[in-house]
């Protein structure tokens, strides 16, 4: 199935292009397997200068889920139902929130230090009117320099 979106109910996400991609769903009786490949554009901040940068992000999906119940198929009884045992609820009822699937793996690729162009050494206009400095070459954080004055050596 192929899908498009925005996510428009996430603040906290700024995409630039639709989250596209597709989502293949197949059930084995007592597993749901999901699987399915995604790619978008996104504004992240820059983990020096705090400014805004575009990413291109693209993940795959692969999820399985475990069924529980017995298929209608073989008694009118009962059914089988998605088994919920995920902290952030991906499934209503027997239904599949496709969003919320998309919104958590989206969330789990986003890189964690994105850099402008400028990287951690360059000289970054926009760091140094925050008055944030570049790493001087071969020196640590300055917190662990500051810590290493109070090591005795003997």
């Amino acid at each position: 199935m192929e899908v498009s979106t925005e996510l428009t109910d996430e603040e906290d996400l700024d995409l630039v292009k639709p989250l596209e991609g597709v989502l293949d769903a197949v059930s084995t009786g007592n597993l749901l397997l999901i699987k399915g490949e995604f790619a978008t554009r996104a504004v992240v901040e820059c983990a020096r200068c705090g400014g805004p940068i575009e990413v291109d992000l693209t993940f795959e999906i692969d999820e399985q889920f475990t069924v529980v119940g017995v298929p209608s198929s073989l008694s009118h009884q009962d059914f089988a139902r998605v088994e919920a045992d995920e902290p952030y609820p991906l499934f209503e009822g027997n239904s599949l929130m496709v969003e919320s699937l998309l919104r958590q793996n989206l969330l789990l690729n986003f890189p964690v230090q994105p850099l402008c162009t400028f990287g951690w050494e360059g000289d970054c206009p926009i760091a140094k009117a925050r008055g944030v400095a570049g790493q001087q070459g071969g020196a640590g954080r300055l917190e662990f320099e500051q810590l290493k004055g109070l090591v005795n050596e003997e």
